[in-house]
């Protein structure tokens, strides 16, 4: 086919493919051990299968409701009271979504226009600065503190300005595995009092969180979720990323201007699969047990690769351990995550590209939501280093 021979001006002059994407490519390429992209290798569960089989069977293929399926958005404001004494109206302040990244791009280009600023705590999951460029806006970047990937409170409040328009978090975090506490709410709670900023939260591993630790959502802090858009997934919480459903929870006001972009985006989410979810949430059992088990996996991984060289950080969530490379190579962590799986046949994602400048810390995340062979695979190319 003949290139389009016109002048094209790229909104996105910066971007590249996805890191996930290459290294993926690069593993299945050379038949790595592949704990680069975030995906588990085990099965989802049969029973929720059989439900979206169950509603397929009983006709419902055409398009859901724009909002979603009623009866999941009744399921997550029950669940949000439960778990965290929330409370959003099903009807006018949760939002079905096609994934999560979906969710993040509509709410961005909802509210973010011609140079309002935004702010951006790095490393970054590599989608949040992308959708804030192509709508015209200006990230800001607020370094989170390595190795503990803590927020700068000192340095933090100075980005702020009067076109500051949104702060972007996320807890638990990709790609650290860090998590925001109680104190660290509390703080941005104060901070932002009396200011016209949103807050995008972004918590599609909410349930991902290890070692007895509460996750701090957005919507345990009132004057918080008066602002904030929560973002959830349930591709991350039942290991079906493939199935691109999560959600957005929001107060009345900024729900009916995120809704506007919505239904212009995708309009609608899979529908048997949003009736299947619905009757997966009555089981509480079916979510509230996933931190015991991913820490088990942690664990699990950490134990078989303590005798190698790698500094383990701790990982407080999600299903990413990251590890310190430092006293193994001086090569940048891009050419030294190549050469792993070139050489050694193991996969994983190194952090310098979720960081505007490339920062290099000497870091490789690894995905520990595989099963046990795969682990053991894993560590004992890594043991050999």
């Amino acid at each position: 086919m003949d290139e389009y021979g016109g002048v094209i001006i790229s909104k996105l002059p910066k971007t590249g493919t996805s890191i996930f994407a290459v290294m993926s490519a690069l593993a299945q390429e050379h038949k790595a051990v592949n704990l680069s992209q975030g995906f588990p290798d085990f099965p989802i569960s049969t029973a929720l299968i059989a439900k979206v089989n169950e509603y397929m069977l009983k006709g419902h293929n055409q398009y859901a409701p724009m909002p979603g399926v009623p009866a999941l958005r009744k399921a997550i404001a029950k669940m949000f009271v439960e778990n965290h004494g929330a409370e959003y109206d099903p009807d006018k302040e949760i939002n079905i979504c096609s994934g999560a990244t979906q969710a993040i791009y509509t709410a961005i280009s909802t509210f973010i226009a011609k140079d309002d600023e935004v702010i951006i705590l790095e490393p970054a999951y590599d989608s949040y600065a992308p959708a804030v460029q192509i709508n015209g806006g200006i990230v800001k970047y607020a370094q989170l503190q390595f190795p503990d990937f803590s927020i700068n409170w000192e340095e933090f409040p100075r980005l702020i300005s009067h076109r500051t328009k949104m702060i972007i978090i996320n807890t638990p975090h990709n790609p650290t595995g860090s998590i925001l506490r109680k104190e660290d709410m509390e703080r941005l709670d104060r901070l932002l009092r009396g200011r016209d900023i949103i807050v995008l939260s972004d918590e599609v591993y909410e349930h991902l969180i290890f070692d007895k630790e509460q996750h701090q959502s957005v919507c345990r802090f009132p004057e918080l979720a008066n602002r904030s858009l929560l973002i959830g997934s349930f591709g991350k919480t039942f290991h079906a990323t493939g199935w691109k459903t999560g959600f957005v929870l929001a107060p009345e006001n900024l729900m009916k201007e995120f809704r506007k972009a919505h239904q212009f985006v995708v309009f609608a989410v899979n529908t048997p699969i949003q009736h299947a979810l619905a009757d997966y949430l009555e089981d509480a059992s079916n979510y509230k047990n996933l931190g015991t088990m991913f820490q088990k996996k942690r664990d699990y991984f950490v134990e078989a690769i303590k005798g190698s060289r790698f500094k383990i950080l701790p990982s407080r969530g999600t299903y990413f351990q990251l590890l310190d490379y430092s006293r193994i190579s001086d090569e940048n962590d891009m050419d030294f995550a190549v050469r792993m799986i070139k050489e050694k046949g193991i996969a994983s994602v190194p952090v310098s590209p979720f960081y505007n400048q490339a920062d290099d810390n000497k870091v490789l995340r690894f995905c520990f939501a595989k099963e046990e062979n795969t682990l053991d695979q894993a560590a004992e190319i890594l043991c050999k280093i």
